[in-house]
């Protein structure tokens, strides 16, 4: 049970790897939010500060340093290649939780508490966060407003549901509610994924109706297009056909040009 949950969660964390594949390939973040990561790299610190002192806690030291350095990873890679307002908001988002919140925690549990109490604390402070999970409830929130899973892999929502039943049987079995409570949260928010997947995994298509931008260039192409052939078309007929009046056709047809050119203009400011 132990291996089997800790091989589930290196997946969980190599879940998002397509993803940055693709934030690679396109030299871009646009569309994505470092929020989920971030969120998963301040649990991870959590846990782990919560193993060193827990008892026989190696499995959740090794998955849970594993985790940090890939969440660390991620991370960077998303600050390289996003946009200026994304890395100013990335960098409040790690100053907010993995350097302040994580620093406030750190020092209570190391100079406010002893013992099995600093244990208790830091399981209470997990156990209240449960952060990972509230991300995963603002990503559901996201879906069901934009109708689209495209920034929500279901190979995600899948190995974080396993995971989430794995670590649950490993606390109960160790009798550790601190590990095993937040994974009911988290077996819960992975169904209703996997459930939100399945509904808007197809959008329906609707045909996009012309902007009045659009459809002004349309008119004003159209206007242009009718001032030019009227013009050539009147230019072509005053010729051969009216020999004797050559000064007053001529003079009719440069006056009328000059009418349609004036109105060609007009269209053109508008």
């Amino acid at each position: 049970m132990e291996f089997t949950g800790n091989i589930i969660s290196f997946l969980v964390c190599l879940a998002p790897m397509p993803t940055f594949y693709q934030i690679c390939k396109k030299k871009t973040s646009e569309g994505f939010q470092s929020l989920p990561y971030v969120i998963a790299l301040f649990s991870a610190m959590l846990w782990l500060f919560y193993a060193i002192f827990a008892n026989d806690a190696t499995l959740l030291i090794t998955i849970n340093s594993f985790t940090f350095f890939m969440e660390t990873a991620y991370i960077a890679i998303y600050f390289f290649y996003a946009s200026k307002r994304d890395r100013i908001l990335t960098t409040k988002l790690v100053l907010g939780f993995n350097v302040f919140g994580f620093g406030i925690i750190f020092l209570v549990a190391m100079f406010l508490t002893h013992g099995e109490e600093r244990v208790k604390v830091l399981g209470d402070l997990y156990d209240i966060c449960s952060m990972r999970f509230r991300c995963t409830s603002w990503i559901l929130r996201k879906v069901i407003k934009t109708k689209s899973v495209e920034y929500m892999p279901f190979s995600l929502s899948f190995f974080l549901t396993l995971s989430a039943i794995m670590w649950f049987f490993y606390g109960f079995l160790k009798k550790d509610l601190f590990v095993a409570i937040p994974n009911i949260l988290g077996f819960i928010f992975g169904i209703l994924q996997m459930l939100l997947y399945v509904i808007y995994r197809n959008p329906k298509k609707t045909l996009e109706k012309p902007t009045l931008n659009e459809s002004s260039e349309h008119v004003i192409d159209v206007a242009k297009l009718g001032a030019t052939i009227c013009c050539e078309l009147n230019t072509a007929v005053a010729g051969p056909n009216n020999i004797g009046n050559d000064h007053v056709e001529d003079k009719y047809v440069k006056e009328q040009c000059k009418q349609i050119n004036q109105d060609k203009n007009v269209s053109d400011t508008v």
